[in-house]
């Protein structure tokens, strides 16, 4: 049984009912797979359009489910009522972060972050502690919640920018009580509020609502309705903002 490249095509493309390989021989079925290997390796280049055409329908069906993860939980990504607010509360663009505070993926994300919020000034900027990387991780997203519980939004964004760019070490009440005074906060009241239900709260939320959104890792990012899960340069973000204005 001899393919041409042609007929070997046609047959492959043939609907399933009107080419049965289940009907051949099995010296018919050897030969069809000795021609499809012989076309293959002929034609390499076969193999890699058909891994891209494979991986755009992959990732067009994973944009897909994160759109429909995103409309499901638009109330508790965008409208809590407990979740930092930052940028232009009145932006036409709400990007919303899932942060761990040790993460190094979310320090290296968190200046492209201030300066497309800075560049843009019309998007508002919601955070997410999702602290994922051991205790030390829950102690500053519990250390941070509490900020702004207690000390309010600029204590926050003192806090948060600080864990970035200036906290270093291992996270404990010394080290918190001094990074406090180094912010020009009173650290007292903020620590005695870390493990408050409210701030329990406000970590189990997020971590439930990561579970419904299917997020694992950090830096991830709901910007408008599109997902984008990792860290991601500057322009990526802009053009991501850009297509959702569009």
């Amino acid at each position: 049984m001899k393919l041409a490249p042609f007929a070997l095509a046609a047959a492959l493309a043939t609907p399933a009912a009107a080419f049965d390989i289940s009907s051949m021989s099995e010296a018919e079925r050897e030969a069809f797979r000795a021609e499809v290997r012989a076309y293959l390796l002929e034609n390499p280049e076969v193999l890699s359009e058909a891994i891209e055409v494979l991986q755009q329908r992959q990732a067009d069906d994973a944009a897909s489910q994160d759109l429909n993860l995103v409309k499901a939980n638009q109330k508790d990504l965008f409208e809590d009522g407990y979740s930092f607010v930052g940028g232009n509360p009145e932006g036409d663009i709400t990007i919303v972060e899932f942060i761990d505070y040790r993460c190094g993926y979310c320090r290296k994300a968190h200046e492209e972050v201030g300066q497309l919020i800075e560049s843009d000034g019309d998007i508002r900027y919601i955070v997410k502690e999702f602290p994922i990387l051991g205790d030390q991780s829950v102690i500053a997203a519990r250390f941070a919640i509490a900020a702004l519980q207690v000390a309010g939004r600029e204590a926050y964004e003192k806090v948060n920018a600080g864990f970035y760019e200036s906290f270093r070490g291992d996270v404990s009440v010394e080290t918190l009580t001094a990074f406090a005074t180094d912010l020009g906060l009173d650290g007292g009241p903020i620590i005695a509020h870390m493990d408050a239900p409210e701030v329990t709260k406000v970590i189990e939320e997020n971590n439930l609502l990561a579970q419904r959104m299917q997020i694992s890792g950090t830096p991830t990012f709901v910007m408008g309705s599109q997902m984008l899960r990792g860290y991601a340069p500057l322009d990526t973000m802009q053009a991501i903002v850009a297509e959702e204005r569009g």
